[in-house]
């Protein structure tokens, strides 16, 4: 009789109920760690660093209490002419936001890191993701945040709710980069750890 491989412990270093749902797609079974550190960008640093170096700041700190696991975390940093949009968190900020991005192309990094604690491996990669807005009315706008209510989201809009409506058009290469976890980068990160998804 074939003995099953021991799977190594999984951890997601992440709070968010998004991510959480993602990871859960790919039924491998992981723990929930909440990273604790300063998600503020440096003075002068490109998008694309300040989600890569969010990523494995968020993996290293997790680390310290999980010496033997591979380790999942994520950034994701939203920039449209040169201005980082972050979480809205109130209904005047999200409106701002969506004011902002109407009739616009915003590109959508997400920056994504698997450490291996116990061999110190890290495999880390940005995603990017461009959303077309549609031009949007102020009142589409209240309609919108009001019945969704996307404060906790860079861009004030879900892609994967109802702000769909929103958008109209988006490219990139994994669709779930958007949402916050680029799944396809996983699977590929996990395999070069040993551990294959299906």
């Amino acid at each position: 009789m074939k003995q099953q491989k021991k799977l190594p412990q999984l951890v997601l270093g992440s709070s968010s109920i998004y991510r959480q749902e993602q990871l859960g797609r790919l039924q491998i079974p992981f723990e929930i760690a909440n990273p604790s550190i300063d998600e503020k960008p440096l003075e002068n640093e490109l998008p694309e660093a300040t989600a890569f170096r969010l990523a494995e700041t968020k993996a290293r700190s997790v680390a310290i209490a999980y010496t033997d696991a591979l380790i999942i975390s994520a950034d994701q940093v939203a920039v449209l002419e040169s201005v980082q949009l972050g979480k809205p968190l109130i209904h005047e900020n999200a409106v701002k936001q969506l004011q902002f991005v109407r009739g616009k192309e915003v590109v959508f990094y997400s920056a994504l890191s698997l450490f291996n604690s116990r061999t110190n491996r890290m495999q880390t990669r940005v995603i990017p993701y461009y959303v077309k807005f549609r031009t949007l009315s102020d009142q589409q706008i209240e309609n919108y945040l009001i019945k969704e209510k996307p404060y906790h989201c860079a861009g004030s809009a879900k892609s994967e709710g109802l702000g769909i409506a929103l958008i109209e058009r988006m490219a990139g290469d994994d669709p779930n980069a958007l949402i916050g976890l680029p799944l396809i980068a996983l699977v590929d990160m996990l395999a070069n750890e040993g551990l294959e998804v299906v």
